[in-house]
């Protein structure tokens, strides 16, 4: 399936948005559940940013760049129910559409750095509470 047309990229463009929302608006999220639980976990997925681009404080990332790593680390770190191989390529996908010139890059550099360094973690099963 092609990526603009898969629903799952859809979804994941869906939630971004409102994640870039919510980066200005710091209201109660919608009903979305997907965000719901994003937003719960801010504190732990901003700490796996700083910690991959520790010249970067979350605070001064470019809102589309931090709005993209907080969906793609949620994915990739806590979740743990899709290949991380999509996870980043969909990050890629979504910087390039949305983001600056350098965008693709920084997510790409960012979410390997974290892969690399979480590799067994992210490879162990999902708890059925998070």
């Amino acid at each position: 399936m092609k990526t603009r047309t898969d629903p799952r990229h859809k979804k994941r463009i869906r939630r971004f948005k409102k994640l870039f929302s919510y980066s200005f608006i710091r209201n109660e999220p919608e009903v979305d559940l997907g965000i719901e639980k994003v937003v719960s976990k801010l504190k732990k997925i901003d700490a796996f940013i700083q910690e991959a681009a520790p010249e970067w404080p979350v605070d001064r990332l470019n809102k589309v760049d931090l709005a993209i790593l907080r969906l793609s680390v949620y994915e990739l770190l806590i979740v743990r129910k899709t290949p991380p191989k999509v996870v980043i390529d969909e990050a890629v996908e979504i910087g390039k559409e949305y983001g600056s010139e350098s965008t693709a890059k920084f997510v790409n550099g960012v979410l390997g750095a974290l892969l690399e360094k979480h590799r067994q973690d992210s490879e162990k099963p999902v708890a059925k509470t998070e």
